[in-house]
């Protein structure tokens, strides 16, 4: 009984309502921005220290990290301020995708906070394209450098593992269960 009710819920028409044009604007500059870091960073690792191509990933990675730190702030102050957060049923998938936004949502703060500990351990410039330097609240930290790296490192394949995970549900959702899910995020719909 619990599993024919667990399979009507998944095939239960979704409300065919849409976020608000800024949550979508947000949600997909977030996926959009972090995508390119984790492929900037993929990149520039495959590259030999030193050469021209991986600096400038590097500075490029830098320069995007801060812009995805002031679009992630705005957009945890819309969505509890403003956004129009869409009803979650207290189902098996809504539990599963509230905990899932949760993780995401708690996995880019960390992302975020490691990034500025990472560099200024690494006691290196911290420039936003050129235009000013974020300033350093601790000195250069060889032994922190490491740490604050590998934890930067494994939080991005964690949060990119995540993302993966995220779009193949709303794909499964559009897909398989034939449902709104996804029509309510796209931009042009």
């Amino acid at each position: 009984m619990a599993l024919d009710q667990a399979v009507a819920a998944a095939h239960a028409p979704v409300s065919k309502a849409r976020y608000d044009c800024w949550t979508i604007c947000l949600h997909w500059l977030t996926a959009l921005l972090v995508v390119g870091l984790f492929a900037a960073a993929y990149v520039w690792n495959s590259l030999p220290p030193g050469t021209p191509l991986r600096k400038w990933l590097q500075a490029i990675h830098i320069s995007f990290g801060l812009l995805f730190t002031v679009v992630f702030v705005i957009r945890l102050f819309w969505r509890s301020s403003r956004g129009r957060r869409l009803a979650t049923e207290a189902d098996a998938i809504g539990i599963l995708s509230k905990g899932m936004h949760i993780l995401l949502y708690a996995l880019l703060t960390a992302q975020v906070l490691l990034g500025f500990l990472l560099r200024w351990a690494q006691g290196e410039p911290f420039l936003f394209f050129g235009l000013f330097s974020v300033p350093s609240l601790f000195g250069p930290d060889k032994a922190l450098s490491h740490i604050f790296e590998w934890l930067h490192n494994y939080t991005a394949w964690i949060i990119i593992i995540l993302a993966a995970g995220h779009a193949i549900a709303a794909l499964t959702h559009h897909y398989l269960l034939r449902d709104d899910v996804l029509k309510r995020m796209l931009p042009f719909n």
